[in-house]
């Protein structure tokens, strides 16, 4: 990935997507307002962090990247597969649909979504000129979030999947996210025919890669162009806010897309 500052923030940015019409950034924790455990650009509005500096926040990401809110679209994440098509922005809290992908074909709307640990996936269609952003934890990933998103810009806008240009931003890593049970069975039951490829078990337990799932299930979607960030939240909390390795008290980064 390609790292770029402005205005005090550092961000990650994919190198697939660089050339294309789109304005795209992964946030990393620092140059925000937060004190500690938020520190310092916490987008989470419900981890506990004052209010008035999580809006303060928001403004330095959009002020960084020449955005203003009232061209902001946001929803409400829920660990699901639902997507959702944004045609204008969505600003307001209180109309925020419930969904864990977004999807749109309109000109300087910037997607926004909050992460720690859960993946962050970008789609852009170079021929239609649609995007999508996603979000997807371990739920949103064996319910198959990347291939709903997939199929709704197919659906929508007639999306070829063999044109689309993917990326899975940086996330827990595969040597960090060790799950029970419950999970091991519900990442069965969706990767019948190929669990073996993201899941590793070891003396530790067992650990889910949720990069190689999103990775196989765009694939399946018939994604050919995916760049994997490689990037471990979890191995990183000077940059990322991680809920696994800081047990649940820490913030959220940004992840912003938008058509230009």
């Amino acid at each position: 990935m390609i790292i770029r500052e402005s205005e005090g923030l550092r961000y990650f940015q994919f190198e697939s997507l660089a050339a294309e019409n789109v304005t795209q950034a992964i946030f990393t924790r620092q140059g925000g307002i937060s004190p500690r455990p938020w520190d310092s650009l916490n987008l989470g509005s419900t981890v506990g962090d004052d209010l008035d500096r999580v809006t303060g926040n928001k403004h330095k990401i959009l002020q960084s990247i020449g955005f203003s809110e009232s061209r902001l679209a946001q929803i409400h994440q829920v660990h699901s597969a639902r997507v959702i098509k944004i045609e204008e922005p969505v600003v307001d809290k209180s109309t925020l649909i419930p969904g864990d992908a977004m999807i749109t074909d309109i000109t300087d709307l910037l997607m926004l979504m909050r992460f720690a640990d859960c993946v962050p996936i970008y789609i852009y269609d170079p021929v239609n000129h649609a995007a999508a952003l996603a979000h997807a934890g371990w739920k949103g990933t064996v319910q198959g979030v990347a291939r709903e998103t997939v199929r709704a810009l197919v659906r929508e806008y007639g999306s070829n999947p063999k044109d689309l240009l993917a990326g899975i931003g940086p996330s827990i890593g595969p040597d960090h996210y060790q799950i029970g049970d419950d999970v091991i069975q519900e990442v069965k039951n969706a990767y019948r025919d190929t669990w073996s490829q993201v899941l590793s078990y070891n003396h530790d337990g067992v650990k889910f890669n949720l990069w190689q799932a999103n990775e196989i299930a765009l694939g399946c979607a018939g994604v050919e162009n995916i760049e994997i960030a490689g990037i471990c939240t979890a191995c990183d909390t000077g940059n990322w806010f991680s809920h696994r390795a800081e047990k649940g008290n820490t913030g959220r980064f940004a992840a912003v897309l938008a058509l230009t």
